[in-house]
């Protein structure tokens, strides 16, 4: 699934929640959930954490990862993804489902990777993981990718959710 309002309604049907940390897709992955109608009721919040220093401050991504691995890492995705989760936390409750996206969109390689290299990471209280991505095309094309499978990953962290929980609902 990367269809943003089957999402929605999946994590309001259970009651959870979703929050994204996002840097190569800028904000698209947040705006692809906010755009249906009630996600109120489920995303909690995001950050765009596009410059690798703001990875640190503002999400809590490891100063040290980033420095020996640069900021497109899967290491990086996950951290990004558990973090968030605990950024947006309401009331003392994190966020049931977090999600992430860091990558090279192009036309230049950066940091020595390629264009089209991305990462979704995925954290949730099953546990953490990242996808890596190798999209052909240009910046356009790349960022999209990159939410159509992060929304994807959320689909089947839902699904390994609710099998975990025997169908039922996790709280």
């Amino acid at each position: 699934m990367s269809d943003p309002a089957e999402l929605v309604a999946r994590l309001r049907a259970a009651r959870r929640t979703v929050a994204c940390a996002e840097s190569l897709t800028g904000g698209l992955l947040s705006a692809a959930i906010v755009d249906v109608p009630g996600a109120s009721d489920v995303f909690l919040g995001g950050v765009v954490a596009y410059a690798t220093e703001l990875k640190r401050a503002l999400v809590g991504v490891d100063a040290h990862l980033l420095e020996a691995r640069g900021p497109v890492d899967p290491e990086v995705a996950e951290e990004l993804a558990d973090r968030i989760r605990a950024v947006c936390a309401v009331d003392g409750r994190p966020a049931d489902l977090g999600l992430a996206t860091t990558g090279v969109a192009g036309p230049d390689p950066q940091g020595g990777h390629p264009p089209g290299l991305a990462y979704v990471g995925v954290a949730s209280p099953r546990g953490i993981r990242s996808v890596e991505l190798r999209v052909p095309g240009d910046r356009p094309t790349v960022r999209r990718a990159a939410v159509e499978r992060a929304l994807a990953e959320a689909a089947a962290e839902l699904d390994a959710l609710d099998a975990a929980a025997g169908g039922g609902e996790i709280g």
